[in-house]
């Protein structure tokens, strides 16, 4: 499963794969010959554009599958609509999530569900769902981990909560799923800032605790995506950190 062909055909469902670090993996997984499904909730705009962009590309070989990943009742449903478009589910992406500052003395209930449910809650009932599915085709599982679920960031315990889970959930998944599905992670650095202000001292200050100084892409993250897909057949229940060596001195 080496070679630049073997993805041809193949299906792969992104979760929050319209915009951002989604959109540039669905690109980069379409490029080398993957079937996508790009999974939005409200960013049906930017999915069907994304979606007519890659079919142009090449003929049906993108669908955009709209879904509010907090109606957890509903993610066996996104599986089954994903599975039926070409037959098949080779490769789920969990990149879904939700981000913002929860500081202690503020938090509230609907805090933690809006932060667990999309970064921890639905990948694991996604996974479940599609479990079976991959089981046939000998697929994987990537989930979007983060640096900070390793060690935290102020004034975001919840969301660093989650994704320490996340973290978690991917070797666990990997010891259940195995030896017919293959479970990982990326966990970006410094790719794109968030959407909410963030002000020049605080970027200058994240890049210098880099050990190459500089911020990453959203490429860097699709290139490690695609080899975790394509290349990585002995590979499993590992993150794998994309940061410039941030984690080194976070």
């Amino acid at each position: 499963m080496t070679d630049s062909n073997s993805l041809h055909g193949k299906a792969a469902l992104i979760t929050g794969g319209a915009k951002r670090i989604g959109a540039k993996d669905s690109r980069a997984l379409h490029a080398a010959g993957m079937n996508i499904i790009i999974h939005c909730r409200s960013s049906r705009a930017e999915a069907e554009a994304l979606a007519a962009e890659l079919n142009e590309l090449r003929a049906h070989s993108a669908q955009v599958l709209q879904l509010d990943l907090d109606h957890t009742e509903q993610l066996a449903g996104l599986i089954e609509q994903a599975v039926a478009v070409w037959g098949r589910l080779d490769a789920l992406i969990n990149n879904a999530s939700s981000f913002y500052p929860t500081p202690v003395g503020s938090i509230t209930e609907d805090d933690w569900d809006t932060l667990f449910n999309s970064n921890l809650k639905a990948p694991l009932f996604l996974s479940q769902a599609a479990a079976p599915h991959l089981k046939k085709t000998g697929g994987c599982i990537i989930n979007m981990v983060d640096v900070h679920a390793f060690k935290p960031m102020r004034k975001h315990p919840v969301y660093c909560a989650a994704k320490a889970g996340l973290a978690m959930l991917t070797q666990s998944l990997a010891r259940e799923l195995g030896p017919e599905i293959r479970v990982n992670a990326v966990a970006p650095g410094a790719i794109l800032w968030p959407e909410h202000e963030m002000n020049d001292t605080t970027k200058n200050l994240i890049l210098d605790r880099t050990a190459l100084k500089r911020a990453g892409t959203p490429a860097d993250i699709a290139k490690t995506i695609l080899f975790l897909v394509r290349d990585a057949d002995y590979i499993t229940g590992q993150i794998i950190s994309v940061d410039g060596g941030r984690s080194l001195n976070i």
